[in-house]
């Protein structure tokens, strides 16, 4: 099942799913802020499905990049936190109170939540977005806790992509790297495959022993590397 608020895209990335993997997709339009559509969501999902063994929580937005965290407006400030953090609590919370009842074993299910490296950093070119994603780890801990031990909880924090959130351009990426004064060890930008790559880790079995944990995949920049700071003094 794929979920989305934007119908076109979701019926256009459901029909190039089909084609390249023959696998069925349902797709479903939601807005994962307003929760009677979140129900209605998971509802359909159990009804549809077999069942729901991997939950992936992967909606968010970004927005006023560059401003000062006083000088954003009110709905601004709510908009990305409904859709980034309680978003994600509320596509949790309707979609868990029914996994956890599954009688697979070991484990009844996978939660998977996307975080930011913002969130372990903050980054002032993006205030309530690193509030937000620094949340949604909190939550995903809090999940891990309250699920154990049937379902197993885990972030991805992902760096420096060429996604959507970026206008699916390298340019723009660069340019917030550039102001942000990143430095990157692996020295390259980062791909929405790198990203792949850990959730299929996470959703297979090769990661049943692993809950509570955030994986930042940046290519080494909170770890080792010089996150974004934007400071302009010299000393």
């Amino acid at each position: 099942m794929l979920v989305d608020i934007n119908e076109e895209l979701l019926e256009e990335t459901s029909k190039k799913i089909e084609e390249e993997y023959n696998q069925e997709v349902v797709p479903v339009v939601c807005d994962v802020s307003n929760s009677k559509q979140v129900k209605k969501m998971a509802d359909q999902a159990f009804k549809e499905i077999d069942n729901v063994y991997i939950l992936v929580n992967n909606a968010g937005i970004a927005a006023n990049y560059g401003n000062d965290l006083l000088a954003i407006d009110e709905e601004t400030y709510d908009t990305i936190m409904d859709v980034n953090l309680k978003g994600q609590w509320l596509v949790a919370k309707f979609v868990c109170q029914k996994m956890k009842s599954q009688k697979f074993e070991p484990l009844a299910g996978k939660v998977i939540c996307t975080a930011s490296i913002a969130g372990i950093v903050a980054d002032g070119a993006i205030c309530v977005y690193s509030i937000s994603k620094a949340g949604v780890i909190a939550l995903m801990q809090c999940l891990a806790r309250n699920l154990a031990p049937k379902i197993t909880v885990n972030a991805i924090s992902p760096g420096y992509h060429v996604t959507g959130i970026y206008e699916d351009s390298e340019e723009v990426m660069r340019f917030t790297m550039e102001e942000g004064h990143v430095k990157t060890p692996l020295n390259r930008l980062g791909t929405v495959l790198d990203i792949a790559n850990v959730a299929v880790f996470l959703a297979s079995t090769d990661s049943n022993f692993i809950t509570g944990h955030n994986f930042p995949v940046d290519g080494g920049i909170v770890e080792v590397g010089v996150p974004a700071h934007y400071l302009k003094t010299d000393v």
